[in-house]
């Protein structure tokens, strides 16, 4: 898996491939990660939390919307990202009842605080140009945060 921050007019940009779906939205994260500070010391207790949403593309914008939301409650920098993707109709990851049409990502990062990195605040993730497809074969996204 790998990311790589793109510029983007004001804004910065994260673009990552994957072997698989979870995997793509890990780097995805550890692209936001690399965008708010330059480098992420060790430390940090995780922390787990799980989203669902009606499609791959907004289940990627809702664990990423979610991560700032972690960042700005806990005032942490979410980073060491682990997540798995389960698609509609792909099994149940335990949590009870759920919609059969409905995305679902269970997910844990290393909390650093934010006193410990030199943070640059991204204040939100956007729809603008957002890609998430299959190319070949790997996963491909493309997501751009406004800074």
């Amino acid at each position: 898996m790998t990311y790589e921050l793109r510029d983007h007019t004001a804004d910065v940009a994260v673009e990552a491939t994957a072997d698989t779906l979870s995997a793509l939205f890990a780097a995805v994260a550890d692209g936001l990660a690399a965008a708010s500070a330059e480098s992420v010391p060790d430390e940090g207790d995780r922390f787990e939390f799980e989203v669902a949403a009606e499609g791959r593309e907004a289940l990627l914008f809702d664990y990423l919307d979610r991560l700032i939301y972690e960042r700005d409650v806990r005032l942490v920098l979410p980073a060491d990202h682990r997540c798995a993707v389960v698609g509609p109709g792909e099994g149940d990851s335990g949590t009870g009842p759920s919609d059969p049409d409905e995305w679902r990502l269970t997910a844990s990062a290393r909390g650093v605080p934010l006193d410990a990195v030199a943070a640059r605040e991204i204040k939100a993730v956007t729809y603008s140009e957002m890609a998430l497809e299959r190319r070949g074969d790997e996963w491909y996204a493309y997501v751009v945060f406004d800074v």
